[in-house]
Parts: C-alpha cells; sequence; structure tokens
C-alpha cells in the first residue's frame, strides 16, 4: 500500500443482514431494487464497500443466489457507481442454509469481490449454532481462492486468530489478509475497547483490518478503531439507532462515519483506492 493511502480510511456500509426484523427501523431494506438502492445511496454519501445480505419475501435472511444477483445486477446498472461489493457466507436463514447453498453466489457472479469469511463456530446471539466448522472453512476458502474472492475474515473472538493461522498454514488461505474484528455480539467479545485493542494487537504485523460494534458499542469501536488506524463499517445490520430513540437509516450512519474520519484528520477512501488498500483489482466497465 503506498504511503499516499496511509491516511485513507475504507467505510463499508452492512445494510440489511439476516435477522433484524423491519418492524424495528422500517429503513431496513428487504428487496433486491431496496437494497440496490440503499447500497448506491450510500455510496454517493462516502461508503467504499457495500456488504450484502439477501431477504426472502416474508423479510428473512436468505442465501437465494437470483436475490443476489438482481441486487448486484441492480446496483451496477448505475453507470457511475464503482462501489466495491461484498457479499455474506453467513448460511443464516430461517433453516440455516446448506453449505453449499452458502457458496453458490460466489461460483457464479462475478462481480463479487469479498466475500465474509466468519473463521469459526460459536453460540450466536444465545440463538443458534453458527456452524463454520475447517471441513467449511477449507471448502470456502477454496472457493474464494478459485473465483478470485478475497475473503473478509470476521473474527468475533481471539480463538478464531488461530483458526486464520491453521488455515494459512493448510494453504486454503493464501497471501495478505483482510480482516473484519466483530464485536458485542453475544457468544463473541463484548464490544469494549479493552477488547478492540487486545485483538488489534494480536492480528500479524501490517495488517489490513476494520471493526465495528453492535448496538450501542458502535460509536465508542467507531472511533477507537479510528485512533488505532483502522477502516471502519455502519450500518443497519449492525445498529439500527442513530442516538437514544433516534433511528436510523443507513445514509445517515455513513454519513457520521464519514464527518468522523475527517474530524480525526483523516480522509474516507475512494472506492477505487479501497480496492488497493485491499489488494483487489480495479473495476472494469
Amino acid at each position: 500500500m503506498g504511503t499516499e493511502l496511509k491516511n485513507k480510511v475504507v467505510i463499508t456500509a452492512a445494510l440489511t443482514g439476516a435477522v433484524t426484523k423491519k418492524e424495528l427501523n422500517e429503513a431496513i431494506p428487504l428487496t433486491p431494487h431496496d437494497i440496490a438502492e440503499d447500497a448506491y445511496a450510500c455510496w454517493k454519501a462516502g461508503a467504499s464497500v457495500v456488504h450484502l445480505h439477501m431477504r426472502d419475501e416474508d423479510g428473512n435472511g436468505t442465501m437465494d443466489r437470483e436475490r443476489f444477483a438482481e441486487t448486484i445486477r441492480l446496483l451496477r446498472a448505475h453507470e457511475d457507481c464503482d462501489v466495491v461489493i461484498c457479499a455474506t457466507s453467513s448460511g443464516v436463514t430461517t433453516y440455516r442454509a446448506n453449505e453449499d447453498e452458502r457458496m453458490e453466489h460466489f461460483k457464479t457472479i462475478p462481480e463479487i469481490e469479498l466475500g465474509s469469511y466468519d473463521a469459526g463456530s460459536m453460540n450466536f446471539g444465545g440463538a443458534f449454532l453458527f456452524d463454520n466448522n475447517p471441513q467449511f472453512l477449507d471448502k470456502l476458502g477454496k472457493t474464494y481462492l478459485e473465483n478470485n474472492v478475497k475473503p473478509e475474515i470476521e473474527i468475533f473472538d481471539m480463538g478464531m486468530l488461530s483458526n486464520v493461522e491453521y488455515h494459512l498454514k493448510q494453504g486454503t488461505l493464501v497471501g495478505p489478509q483482510y480482516y473484519q474484528l466483530v464485536l458485542g455480539v453475544t457468544g463473541g467479545m463484548k464490544a469494549t475497547v479493552e477488547n478492540l485493542v487486545y485483538l488489534y494487537n494480536h492480528l500479524p504485523a501490517g495488517s489490513v483490518w476494520s471493526a465495528f460494534g453492535i448496538g450501542t458499542g458502535h460509536m465508542p469501536i467507531m472511533y477507537a478503531t479510528l485512533a488505532l488506524g483502522g477502516n471502519i463499517r455502519v450500518g443497519l445490520e449492525d445498529n439500527v439507532y442513530y442516538s437514544k430513540g433516534v433511528k436510523a437509516t443507513n445514509v445517515m450512519l455513513v454519513e457520521r462515519a464519514v464527518k468522523a474520519v475527517e474530524v480525526f484528520g483523516k480522509e474516507v477512501a475512494t472506492s477505487s483506492e479501497a480496492r488497493e488498500i485491499l489488494g483487489l483489482k480495479q473495476l472494469e466497465r
């Protein structure tokens, strides 16, 4: 990464997630059209990456390949928009998607540039087992390598960093990695600055990384991440409130992140700069 990029911050907008109900915030986009339009609006507001989940007709999480394809088609129909496209592999649906369903869109939609790689299993939110067993992570890593998708390695607790080391040795993860530190999910590490610093101190030297806190942990983790030199993620997947009693929109959260970056004396990365920072190929239109 060139010296001119050292002061740049990548803002990721995580638009909808798989589990947060529309009743909690009516601004959560659910259809391919609404997700694509929200993604475009967030890019215009300053987000250089969008993190995509899909919802079905009832508003529940789905890994439907056709919904990913339609959302991405609609988003790329905005010819001025070069936002980096990141898609989930989580499989969080009402019935728990199987491993093939969790990977199909990466094999068939070449516009996807980043894919989430949740680096271990956990009891997620006290609600279900988030199954990311070693065999699945091997297959997911190979799928990403075969389809030119860069893993966005999501770390929910310290043990997941050792899982990453294991898969690097196995060769199913290669090269410089991009880490997304996820704090505040029940079953993982709490969203405290102390925990953020602990994870940061155990990342491989020179790592490109980002972080976010769930719910009330959103603001402290965002500011601490900027202070530590990391990139940031915001959006309704992680936090439905702008402030106490005030519901957010994705654009509101991106606009506040842009202001925070500027207050820290840094600059918001464009999508082209984000690709360089993350080690991605530049977009060809």
